[in-house]
């Protein structure tokens, strides 16, 4: 979709997708301190001012990073297997999945989900949209398990943020100095199964069965 400072000419939009894996590279590497309009127009082997041909300016550079990363997400999501006869196994792979696109590059995650860049707001309308999309295909799984008397997009809703939640917790303890009485073994099994069994339990509380 079009954001609200990306042009919708062809011609202008050719190369949009060699600017944001470029800016996904400057963010992943410099974090959001370092993801500016000059930095990512040297990973990209470009001038400024071509940045700001394609994409408005700064803010419509965000926008068209932080639509790209939800469709990132959206692609990590479809990658899980098959849909199964357990349909609580298939939901269990898609939070693992989410998990593993929040680890794999935590700037990216802060963009979408934090104030990471203070003085950025993504525009209503394509948060809306990015949002509504890359979650369909969640609530569709949690629809397959959910009782006829429950709402599957306020489960989705209750699930996510318990997942957000618990991943969020995990990125921030991750970036600070290890500690030795900490609840969890600072070890990636312990982590991932710590992290499932609260999937699992908020899947329990929901009410939602094979």
């Amino acid at each position: 979709m079009a954001t609200r400072h990306l042009s919708t000419r062809p011609a202008e939009q050719q190369h949009r997708g060699r600017f944001l894996d470029a800016a996904l590279a400057v963010l992943a590497e410099r974090g959001v301190a370092g993801l500016t309009v000059r930095a990512v127009a040297e990973q990209a082997g470009a001038s400024t001012i071509t940045v700001y041909t394609r994409f408005g300016g700064r803010t419509g550079l965000l926008d068209a990073l932080y639509e790209r990363a939800f469709d990132l997400l959206r692609e990590e999501l479809r990658a899980v297997p098959p849909a199964s006869a357990d349909g609580i196994a298939d939901l269990v792979h898609v939070a693992l999945a989410y998990r593993r696109f929040a680890l794999a590059s935590p700037a990216r995650y802060g963009l979408m989900f934090e104030r990471s860049v203070h003085d950025y707001d993504p525009d209503p309308a394509l948060r809306s949209n990015v949002v509504r999309t890359s979650f369909a295909e969640f609530v569709a799984k949690i629809a397959r398990v959910s009782p006829p008397d429950v709402v599957a997009q306020d489960c989705g809703y209750l699930l996510w943020t318990a997942m957000h939640g618990l991943v969020s917790v995990e990125l921030t303890i991750r970036s600070q100095s290890p500690l030795d009485d900490w609840f969890i073994e600072p070890t990636e099994t312990a982590q991932e199964a710590m992290y499932r069994r609260g999937v699992e339990g908020m899947i329990t509380g929901l009410g939602l069965h094979r």
